[in-house]
């Protein structure tokens, strides 16, 4: 069996022997990565996203220092394989709480880094969430105050690990800070967490629809209401604008 050498310029050797025209064809149809788009300037090379994971997945051990020069990579799929590398370690039941703490605390310095809608949701529940489930959570509020839409975009999905055990305050309060962005992308991630809030709180949820649905933007509200029943969400979507 081949060892595998725990680095980020090993990874990127494993990137580019993966690489295809045909896929860098197909990804140019999901992310917006020209003038003016979201992702203005982001550099593809053409990997299969499972593959990136499964790469991931070799390389879970990776050491800090590797994976944060992953993350320094102008290649998407370099930066996607590190967040992907980053999450997995975390998720090890071996893995030390300090090292989650270091792990989250990368994601967080990196920001920079972390500048796509994938790579925010690869990270952003799976890390800082989790970690911030029995932590200070202000960092969460200091982000969703952020002109970047990507920080902005961390805070609410962060906040999906909060919302699967119940833990509702913090996702509501995010979600009134949030719920009238402009941005597209971050409409579709509070309309998704708000839409995990029904299984445990029902009727928080509708209070906090009762509020906002004629004014919140329609796509937050859609995706909200995705498990209410077609009568229902005939009723809400009549409000939404």
């Amino acid at each position: 069996m081949t060892e595998i050498t725990l680095t980020a310029e090993a990874f990127l050797a494993a990137l580019w022997a993966n690489q295809s025209d045909d896929e860098l064809a197909k990804i140019g149809r999901y992310f917006k990565s020209g003038k003016g788009d979201y992702g203005e300037g982001d550099r593809f090379i053409g990997v299969r996203m499972g593959t990136v994971f499964a790469l991931a997945k070799e390389h879970v051990l990776m050491p800090l220092d590797e994976i944060e020069k992953l993350l320094e990579s102008d290649i998407h799929e370099a930066r996607a394989g590190a967040v992907s590398i980053m999450a997995k370690q975390f998720g090890l039941k071996k893995t030390a709480p300090e090292r989650r703490g270091e792990l989250a605390a990368l994601y967080l310095r990196r920001h920079d880094r972390i500048n796509n809608w994938d790579l925010v949701d690869l990270g952003a529940p799976q890390i800082v969430g989790v970690w911030l489930r029995d932590r200070d959570r202000s960092v969460l509020y200091t982000l969703a105050g952020s002109k970047n839409l990507w920080e902005r975009r961390t805070a609410m999905f962060a906040t999906m690990a909060f919302a699967r055990k119940g833990d509702l305050d913090d996702v509501f309060a995010i979600a009134e800070i949030l719920v009238h962005d402009p941005q597209d992308l971050i409409n579709k991630v509070v309309g998704g967490v708000l839409r995990e809030t029904e299984r445990t709180a029902p009727e928080r949820l509708r209070a906090f629809l009762d509020r906002h649905a004629d004014t919140m933007p329609r796509v937050a509200l859609r995706y909200a209401i995705e498990h209410f029943s077609a009568e229902e969400r005939a009723e809400w979507l009549k409000r939404g604008k």
